[in-house]
């Protein structure tokens, strides 16, 4: 979503610029006019994603992947020993 985003506002700060310069027809101008909007599109957006990222719901959001991942890995290890277990018992008999 983010490079879609970046994308729709690089195409419209182009059509902008490329409506400002056609009275003047200099590409320099164009090409300045477009770089400004860049940068101040991707400044918008590393904003709006650090807002994002320091949010209270994204951290509750990593906490809880990070707990259940450990839970995972637990379970995970549980179900390996009991297939070792499975296996012994099925090799003895």
């Amino acid at each position: 979503m983010r490079v879609s985003l970046l994308l729709l506002l690089t195409c419209t700060a182009v059509l902008a610029a490329q409506a400002r310069a056609d009275e003047t027809r200099d590409p320099e101008a164009l090409v300045q006019k477009v770089q400004e909007y860049a940068q101040k599109a991707s400044a918008m957006a590393k904003s709006a994603l650090s807002r994002v990222q320091e949010s209270e719901v994204a951290q509750q959001a990593r906490q809880w992947l990070s707990d259940n991942a450990e839970l995972a890995k637990q379970r995970l290890e549980r179900f390996k020993e009991q297939l070792v277990q499975l296996w012994k018992g099925t090799s003895a008999a």
